[in-house]
C-alpha cells in the first residue's frame, strides 16, 4: 500500500506528475492525487478526535483546503510536505470535537477506569458480532482514548512517529520544528503515555487489574462500544503495522517496543464514502476556477 511517509523518490515523482496534470485541468488526476493521501489524513484524524464520524468531517475539511489551494502549490517543497502541513495545521487549530471536550488528564482517566465496573461479557446470542470482536473494539477504543490525554501537538507527533513510522527529519519538516525538538516532544509524549499504561493497563503489566474483556460490557452500557456500529473493528482489517514501516530510534528503549506494538496493532481504517465526497468536491463550482478544471 502507498505510504506517503516513505523516503521514496518514486512516490514523490508520482505526486508531482499528478499535481501538474491536475493543475492543467484533469479532474481524474486530482481525484487520484487526493485518493492517494485521504486514508492517511483520515487515520491521523481518528487519533486526534477518537470518533470516526468526526474524523470524516475533519478529513473533508482538510481535503477542501487542499483542493482549493492546490493552484498555489509552486513545487518549492515536496508535495507531501505541503499537503501534510495543511492537514497538521488544521488538526492543531480546529474546533475541539465532542470527545476532545470530554478528554481528561491521565490521572482522571485512570480514576474513570478504576470506577468502571468489571462485568461478564454479554451472552453471545444477544449481540450481532462475536465476543472477541467486542473485546477488540473495547481495547482499541480505550487505547485511542489514551491519546486524547496528550495535548494536540504531542498526540500528533506520537501518531506520526510511533504509529505511522515518520522519521525525525520528515516529522520535523511536517511540524515545522527542528529534529531535536521533534525528538524531545516525542520523548515527553512517550513518557506520559507509557507511564500511565505501566500503572493502569493490564496489556502492559499483568499485575494491573484492568482487563479489556472485563470492561467491555460497561463500555457498552456507556455507549463507547456499540455492537450494532463498530467504530474500530471492521470485518476486514488492515493493521497499521502492515502499511507503515516500524520506526527504530535511538531514543526508544527495547522495553518500550511493547507499548508501541499495542498502538501499531490498531486498524488502518478506510475512509468511508470518500470517493463520493471527492467527486462532489472536485465537480462543485467553487473549486473549478482556482484549478481551471474546465480547460
Amino acid at each position: 500500500m502507498f505510504n506517503p511517509f516513505d523516503e521514496s523518490t518514486e512516490s514523490d515523482a508520482t505526486d508531482e506528475a499528478l499535481v501538474e496534470r491536475a493543475k492543467g485541468g484533469e479532474k481524474e488526476a486530482l481525484e487520484e492525487l487526493i485518493r492517494r493521501h485521504q486514508a492517511w489524513i483520515y487515520n491521523i484524524a481518528v487519533r486526534m478526535v477518537w470518533e470516526p464520524r468526526d474524523a470524516e468531517d475533519v478529513t473533508q475539511e482538510v481535503l477542501i483546503k487542499v483542493i482549493t489551494k492546490l493552484g498555489t502549490f509552486e513545487g518549492k517543497s515536496k508535495f507531501r510536505t505541503w499537503l501534510y502541513r495543511i492537514a497538521i495545521n488544521h488538526v492543531i487549530n480546529m474546533k475541539r470535537r465532542r470527545h476532545e471536550e470530554e478528554a481528561v488528564s491521565f490521572a482522571d482517566m485512570g480514576g474513570q477506569l478504576d470506577a468502571t465496573p468489571d462485568l461478564d461479557l454479554p451472552d453471545r446470542r444477544s449481540v450481532p458480532v462475536d465476543l472477541p470482536i467486542l473485546v477488540e473494539e473495547a481495547k482499541i477504543g480505550c487505547t485511542v482514548a489514551m491519546l486524547l490525554c496528550l495535548d494536540r501537538r504531542q498526540r500528533l507527533i506520537y501518531a506520526l512517529a510511533e504509529l505511522f513510522g515518520v522519521t525525525d527529519q520528515v516529522g520535523a519538516e511536517l511540524m515545522e520544528m527542528t529534529p531535536d525538538n521533534f525528538r524531545q516532544c516525542l520523548s515527553r509524549a512517550r513518557r506520559d503515555l507509557y507511564s500511565f499504561m505501566e500503572e493502569k493497563c493490564g496489556l502492559i503489566n499483568h499485575h494491573n487489574p484492568c482487563r479489556c474483556a472485563k470492561k467491555t460490557r460497561a463500555f457498552m452500557d456507556a455507549g463507547y462500544v456499540d455492537p450494532e456500529r463498530l467504530r474500530f473493528s471492521p470485518e476486514h482489517v488492515t493493521r497499521i503495522r502492515d502499511v507503515a514501516r516500524e520506526r527504530h530510534s535511538e531514543i526508544m528503549a527495547m522495553s518500550e517496543r511493547g507499548y508501541q506494538a499495542i498502538f501499531r496493532d490498531q486498524p488502518f481504517l478506510e475512509a468511508p464514502q470518500q470517493t463520493a465526497l471527492l467527486r462532489d468536491l472536485i465537480s462543485s463550482q467553487p473549486f473549478r476556477a482556482p484549478l481551471e478544471l474546465d480547460r
